[in-house]
């Protein structure tokens, strides 16, 4: 049973595709993984799935009556909207109900004959199996307090509770966009198991390769403007991906070899106008356009030039912080030396963020000493997103940083030349940020002003 159409989608930004007439279905209980190179629009795709974008042609079709849970990359969050409220907030009774249970139970001074009025309608409605899901959906993405105000949330728990209102509206075909940003290991394995047990239908937008490989069943890959299909994990897909580009490469150059022939025939062009003649000058223009494909695979190919590094990198003695009397790092210490490279796992909320903060001198320490070699420079490439005035371009950003840019070989390149680096082209960097696609202008403008200061 077939749950969503998409029949002929194109779309573009500044005259540059990102996907031309691209046609697949995806069916109940499909769970479906979709990739392909950063800026090739698959977030793009998502929106336009969602409704929230429109296309520059085609449509999608969803079966009619089917329920519909999205989570976008980046939620938006209305401003004084309690998690109770983003989560709750759904045409459905049975959510609202458990909704008005939940506030009820948490008040101090909870109107008893009220209180007995949603009971029996949790009763009614058979909402309890429901309301203990619920529960466990939202301690699993460590959602504990429902009463805080959703706008004064950090990046990382918008993203959690908005997955959260995703899935416990119980949708039938679900839409996530990079679901395990903000998500630590253990929420990570629960939300594989939870997924992988659901008969929902599912999108997703993925950059981790082995969630993608344990949740999804077919993938589809957008590359040169086209959706490629292919009905197995990710690791067949590699295989057939791999096949597939083969074949192309092999029929590129079967057409150069040929086209050599047929443009000599076109330059001492037969006098005979007949239907022959012109078929095969049809022929010889679309052998042109399989010559012409470009197979490259884009790379960041970028060597900065670096200090020298002192013997001292960064050391750390006995480095206390606590927060509203919690303690997030005691007596820490640690001595980094040169090529160290270090991996900070934990829970999210135990303060890996705060310990960053902390050693880089973002905020201050409680106790110890954080003691940074002379020639140490700190490149941080932080949660937070890159926020920028209205109608700055992707230009002005990295001038803010470096009009010039010195290579390790000692060669100076451009703020514009650095940018082609990072597959911006010259009318991209003249769009104002807002209009850019986010990841692209976050990474940048911070390895800009991280390979300034390294």
């Amino acid at each position: 049973m077939n749950y969503l159409s998409v029949e002929q989608l194109s779309k573009s930004y500044n005259e540059q595709p990102l996907f031309l007439s691209i046609t697949f279905g995806i069916s109940q209980g499909q769970k479906v993984a979709l990739v392909g190179k950063n800026g090739c629009g698959k977030s793009t795709l998502l929106k336009i799935i969602a409704g929230t974008e429109s296309p520059d042609a085609g449509k999608t079709i969803f079966r009619k009556g089917i329920k519909l849970g999205c989570l976008p990359q980046n939620p938006d969050f209305s401003s004084h909207l309690t998690i109770r409220d983003y989560i709750f907030n759904r045409d459905s009774e049975v959510l609202t109900t458990i909704a008005a249970y939940e506030e009820l139970i948490e008040s101090d001074a909870a109107d008893e004959e009220k209180l007995h009025e949603v009971l029996h309608k949790m009763d009614m409605l058979s909402a309890w199996d429901f309301e203990s899901e619920i529960k466990q959906i939202l301690g699993k993405l460590g959602i504990h307090d429902l009463g805080l105000f959703a706008d004064e949330l950090s990046g990382g728990q918008k993203k959690r509770v908005a997955l959260a209102a995703a899935l416990v509206g119980k949708p039938d075909f679900l839409i996530l966009d990079e679901p395990t940003n903000h998500l630590d290991i253990q929420a990570i394995e629960w939300l594989e198991n939870y997924l992988t047990a659901q008969t929902m239908s599912l999108l997703l937008v993925t950059h981790d390769r082995y969630f993608s490989k344990v949740v999804t069943n077919e993938i589809i890959e957008i590359d040169n403007e086209t959706a490629y299909t292919y009905n197995g994990n990710y690791s067949f897909y590699l295989e057939k991906k791999s096949e597939r580009q083969t074949q192309e490469a092999s029929e590129v150059s079967k057409a150069k070899n040929l086209l050599v022939k047929e443009l000599d025939w076109l330059r001492r062009m037969p006098k005979a106008r007949g239907t022959k003649a012109k078929f095969r000058i049809d022929a010889t223009y679309k052998l042109m356009e399989v010559a012409a494909k470009d197979l490259s695979e884009d790379a960041l190919t970028l060597r900065i030039q670096t200090r020298r590094q002192g013997n001292k990198v960064l050391e750390i003695h006995h480095l206390n912080k606590s927060y509203d009397g919690v303690k997030f790092v005691d007596d820490f210490s640690y001595a980094f030396k040169k090529k160290d490279r270090l991996g900070i796992v934990g829970k999210n909320g135990v303060g890996k963020t705060t310990f960053l903060n902390a050693i880089t001198g973002r905020i201050s320490i409680d106790s110890g000493e954080v003691a940074v070699g002379e020639t140490t420079e700190f490149g941080y490439y932080q949660q937070q997103e890159l926020i920028c005035a209205p109608g700055t371009r992707v230009i002005d950003v990295v001038k803010e940083v470096a009009e010039m840019v010195k290579l390790s070989d000692g060669s100076v390149i451009t703020a514009s030349q650095f940018l082609n680096h990072f597959m911006f082209p010259h009318a991209v960097q003249m769009t104002p940020v807002e209009k850019v696609q986010r990841w692209r202008k976050t990474a940048a403008a911070t390895d800009a002003r991280a390979h300034k200061s390294a």
